[in-house]
């Protein structure tokens, strides 16, 4: 079960990099932090914020995006306290919650909906409480629920790829793998495709019973073993 359990938080789209903090401006230097978030180089953000809270501890932009970098680089305790920090200063902050809410999915998927729902009570409209949400949902079964969150984030924002990829995913896990490779193959052909997304496709597929096709769409990015260590990993959940 654990194995599935970890399968699964592979594949949905929760990841920092998607989800990085934008509750206010603090300091100048933090665009730049955001930025590196953004492009993929959280150990730049990292020290980017770091930088700016050795000058200003208690600034809560920069908490934020020092727990941003810390759950991208997987230091998941530090990452933490960065977001209860942040949290000391401004319990209002939603940002601070829904960080804490993305550490939880993997170790507590209940606790991580615990903590979303207390976002979307007092924003509604939070898109990435939503996204985070559905995720939650996915990892405890619920996947009808899952795809309803997933749904209004994207009735909210029609171009949250995050939202589209992981209402696929929800599908292809709830007995509809057909119908999730038809949603995931423009996007996973698209020019700027990451390579996570053409793995989804992959994931898709093989639960679509299409092996074959999985094993085209992996072996373009991994070699035969890491292929074969794939599509082992995808055959331990299902609808």
């Amino acid at each position: 079960m654990r194995i599935a359990l970890i399968a699964i938080v592979s594949l949905l789209a929760a990841c920092a990099s998607q989800d990085v903090s934008r509750a206010g401006d603090g300091q100048p230097g933090l665009n730049v932090a955001r930025a590196a978030l953004a492009a993929g180089s959280p150990e730049l953000a990292l020290t980017v914020s770091n930088s700016i809270l050795a000058k200003h501890p208690g600034d809560v932009p920069a908490l934020l995006s020092q727990g941003d970098a810390l759950g991208a680089l997987g230091r998941l305790d530090e990452a933490a306290a960065s977001y209860t920090a942040a949290l000391a200063a401004d319990p209002g902050s939603l940002a601070a919650q829904i960080g804490l809410g993305r550490l939880r999915l993997g170790s507590d998927p209940a606790q991580a909906q615990v903590l979303f729902l207390g976002v979307l009570k007092r924003e509604p409209r939070n898109k990435l409480a939503l996204n985070n949400l559905g995720i939650a949902y996915d990892l405890q079964g619920q996947h009808a629920s899952a795809q309803a969150a997933y749904r209004r984030a994207l009735g909210l924002d029609p171009t949250m790829r995050a939202a589209e990829v992981n209402l696929a995913l929800s599908m292809a896990l709830s007995g509809r793998a057909p119908d999730a490779v038809q949603l995931l193959k423009p996007l996973a052909s698209d020019p700027g495709a990451s390579r996570r997304v053409r793995h989804d496709l992959a994931a898709a597929l093989a639960l679509a019973g299409d092996r074959q096709g999985a094993a085209k769409v992996l072996g373009a990015d991994m070699t035969p073993e890491q292929v074969d260590h794939a599509l082992a990993a995808y055959g331990t959940f299902g609808p």
